[in-house]
């Protein structure tokens, strides 16, 4: 009976061991997400700024905005490791009112500015930059996406996999930059990097929108 009874606490000890790894991985990759995503945007701002590539430089303060959301991703997977019945908390829910309002800041730029160009005929100098920046985040956000939905799965944490969920929305995102980059390498016509744009502004409109959603709400769906 006490063999038994011993089993039964080793296999409890390994169960909870093991489910300590796997928090900390996802705590892992949350802050490898953010800090990618901080470099992401210094280089794709910067370079989109040099290369007069609107699409480019939107997407690169896009990044800048998934930070802010990474934060709360991050306290939310500190929260949950420690209290896993526990709901969305103030600080949470601030992060995604602050990083709503900031996509919906982004949309309304970059609709103006994309009208602008189209409107006088504003070319790029170059989007080469914008397909290597693209084709480099479509590849680590894929491998992102697949490593946290893997651990999410583990966990049976629905954060977690709806964490996954929303990253592939910056694949999203890299395939129109790498898109309207290409396409305007091939054809030089200049509104292809402003409707590139629009299309930035699309998907950055319905983060926000998720994001106040999320923040009346306890549920993580969304991201779709």
């Amino acid at each position: 009976m006490r063999e038994q009874e011993q089993k039964i606490s080793l296999k409890n000890t390994s169960g909870k061991e093991n489910s300590k790894k796997l928090f900390n991985t996802a705590l892992g990759l949350a802050i490898f997400t953010i800090f990618y995503n901080l470099v992401e945007g210094f280089i794709a701002t910067y370079l989109g700024l040099e290369d007069e590539s609107l699409a480019l430089f939107g997407f690169g303060a896009d990044s800048f905005i998934e930070v802010i959301s990474g934060i709360g991703i991050v306290h939310m997977i500190i929260r949950i490791k420690k209290y896993p019945e526990s709901n969305r908390n103030k600080f949470e829910r601030t992060a995604l009112r602050i990083t709503g309002f900031a996509f919906f800041l982004l949309v309304i730029a970059l609709l103006v500015s994309s009208i602008y160009n189209i409107w006088v005929d504003h070319k790029p100098v170059t989007t080469i930059y914008g397909i290597v920046i693209s084709v480099i985040s479509i590849i680590v956000m894929l491998l992102l996406v697949a490593w946290k939905k893997q651990v999410g799965a583990k966990l049976d944490s629905e954060p977690i996999i709806a964490d996954a969920n929303c990253t592939m929305v910056c694949v999203y995102m890299s395939i129109i930059l790498l898109i309207s980059s290409g396409i305007y390498e091939l054809s030089g016509i200049g509104y292809i990097d402003s409707l590139g744009t629009l299309g930035l502004a699309y998907f950055a409109f319905k983060e926000g929108r998720e994001c106040f959603e999320k923040a009346a709400s306890d549920s993580y769906c969304g991201c779709d």
